[in-house]
C-alpha cells in the first residue's frame, strides 16, 4: 500500500476531520482515506455528460411507435384563467 504525507494542513481543517471521523467512528486515517476514495469515485462517474449518460441509461427501454409523434409547431396554447 502506498502512503502519502499532507504538509501545511489548517489547524481548523484537522478540527474539522478529527470531528467527523469520531462521529463516524474512524481513526482521522481512516475517514482520510474514505473522503480521498470518495472524491476520486464521483470524479470517475462524471467523466461523461448528461446527454451520454441519459442515452446509455435508456437506450432500448421506452414506447416504440410505427410512426413517430409529429411535431407541434406554431400552435397557441390558450393559458387558463384560475382566478374566476
Amino acid at each position: 500500500m502506498a502512503q502519502i504525507l499532507v504538509r501545511n494542513l489548517e489547524d481548523q481543517l484537522k478540527v474539522r476531520l478529527q470531528r467527523r471521523a469520531k462521529r463516524n467512528g474512524h481513526s482521522m486515517e481512516a475517514e482520510a482515506r474514505d473522503i480521498l476514495r470518495n472524491a476520486l469515485r464521483e470524479d470517475e462517474a462524471q467523466s461523461v455528460g448528461f446527454g451520454t449518460a441519459s442515452v446509455a441509461l435508456f437506450s432500448g427501454q421506452g414506447i416504440f411507435l410505427e410512426e413517430p409523434i409529429a411535431e407541434l409547431r406554431d400552435i397557441r396554447l390558450q393559458v387558463p384563467d384560475f382566478e374566476s
